[in-house]
């Protein structure tokens, strides 16, 4: 079967975009045919991807199928899938902000949104999740580029600037910005008591307070090696207590995002460069499904700037609209816009993206039952 597809970077994640409506015509757009697919696309059955199209780690094994929307207001839908690795399984239950970064820019290339001028505006909804995000894509002189000089922490490449926006983020899949109704909750890390903030916004997740496990929460990536296992304890229990799983149910790896955070504190990211601990506010660590996640999310990113803004929650960070977040691959900035309450209508981060090539995927057919 030859499935055309758009390989695309956006932020630290790299995503292959499937427009919806060049997908063969045996392809159903329901889930469970689109799962078929990528399955076979990717090679997900194999820990190494070897046979596949997928990049065998959490943040560069991600699909979208896109399309033109239809509502108002919306320019384009798309569909977020984390193909498994080692797994014949698609995660359906979140959203990727690196892939919407990724996803505004393939549209303007498309032609999916007229550019208009230097800076082009594109609405997103993610149909997995029901969020509404806008991005601003760097189309100066009037044009679509192939490059760009905008880097992001993670990786020295540069990329086309796109501006991207989560418009009213809380609550988006369990309906409140504290789904147990507290800021602040207890559950069990490697048979120790954690406190934990539990919240929706971005992406459902669990933060942890890194200090009262005797973590710092400005671990390298080899010592979260060690920590993937009691922190997918915390995700399922979380995801019980958030009312995203019910008892007996399969284990997510996708939702809730799971970590930890702490206080400011010097480190060297992992491309070797320093970090003075006054150079950000909060240290966080988190998992990518099962891994320490390079970088953070952007969904991530955006919870812990919500959770900042909740008294009594974990994060302890220093007030005001814009949170500069520790991660291992450097300092994040998330700016914060119209707060009611806990409740900012919009999260804006800077990222970039770059269309690496288009190809035609030769994937195995006929796809599994």
């Amino acid at each position: 079967m030859h499935v055309p597809a758009t390989l695309v970077r956006g932020g630290t994640s790299k995503c292959w975009l499937f427009d919806q409506s060049a997908l063969p015509t045996t392809v159903d757009t329901t889930a469970q045919d689109l799962e078929g697919l990528l399955v076979n696309a990717y090679g997900a059955a194999d820990p190494v991807q070897l046979d596949g199209v997928g990049g065998a780690t959490p943040t560069t094994s991600k699909a979208a199928v896109v399309r033109a929307s239809d509502a108002p207001g919306i320019d384009v839908d798309y569909l977020f899938g984390q193909v498994g690795i080692g797994v014949r399984r698609v995660e359906w239950g979140s959203n990727c902000g690196n892939c919407a970064t990724a996803i505004a820019l393939w549209a303007v290339a498309r032609g999916l949104v007229p550019v208009t001028g230097d800076r082009t505006r594109v609405v997103l909804r993610n149909t997995n999740t029901g969020a509404v995000l806008e991005a601003e894509v760097d189309t100066t002189g009037g044009r679509v580029h192939e490059f760009g000089t905008r880097t992001v922490p993670g990786t020295r490449a540069g990329g086309v600037a796109v501006g991207l926006t989560f418009l009213d983020p809380a609550g988006r899949t369990t309906g409140s910005v504290t789904p147990t109704g507290r800021a602040l909750d207890e559950l069990a890390f490697d048979g120790q008591p954690a406190a934990a903030t539990m919240v929706d916004a971005g992406a459902p997740m669990v933060l942890l307070d890194a200090a009262g496990i005797g973590l710092s929460a400005v671990e390298s990536l080899a010592e979260m090696r060690d920590l993937v296992a009691p922190l997918r304890e915390v995700r399922h229990a979380a995801s019980l207590r958030m009312g995203l799983s019910r008892p007996g149910d399969a284990p997510d790896d996708a939702v809730p995002k799971v970590g930890i955070v702490g206080a400011p504190a010097a480190y060297r990211t992992s491309l070797g460069d320093e970090v003075a601990a006054e150079d950000y506010d909060v240290s966080v660590r988190m998992l990518s499904m099962n891994a320490p996640h390079p970088a953070i999310g952007l969904t991530s990113a955006v919870g812990v700037a919500v959770a900042a803004l909740l008294d009594g929650s974990v994060v302890r960070a220093a007030t005001g609209p814009v949170l500069r977040i520790g991660t291992p691959a450097g300092v994040v900035a998330v700016t914060c816009r119209d707060v009611v309450g806990s409740r900012p209508r919009r999260v804006t981060v800077e990222r970039a993206a770059r269309i690496l090539c288009e190809a035609d995927l030769l994937v195995p057919d006929p796809l599994p039952a």
